[in-house]
């Protein structure tokens, strides 16, 4: 397998981190519970939606992984 860093699995990690940080200022500061619940949901699942990616047992596997990781992006 090829070593070099896959920049959307990079990225996706980036975002999570970003959406946990997030997720901590409006649920502590803002008391927002419900949304901010919502949005590490989906924001998280971008990341792990994209990893099973790369586990795909095949091409058309491949695709769905990414399109559901699409549809979480759309959400967040």
């Amino acid at each position: 397998m090829n070593e070099r860093q896959n920049p959307l699995k990079a990225k996706s990690f980036h975002f999570a981190i970003s959406i946990v940080k997030i997720y901590k200022f409006l649920s502590a500061q803002k008391r927002e519970f419900i949304l901010s619940k919502q949005l590490l949901r989906s924001g998280t699942s971008i990341g792990a939606n994209v990893r099973e990616a790369q586990n795909a047992q095949s091409k058309a596997d491949f695709i769905h992984k990414l399109s559901i990781s699409q549809k979480e992006c759309d959400e967040t």
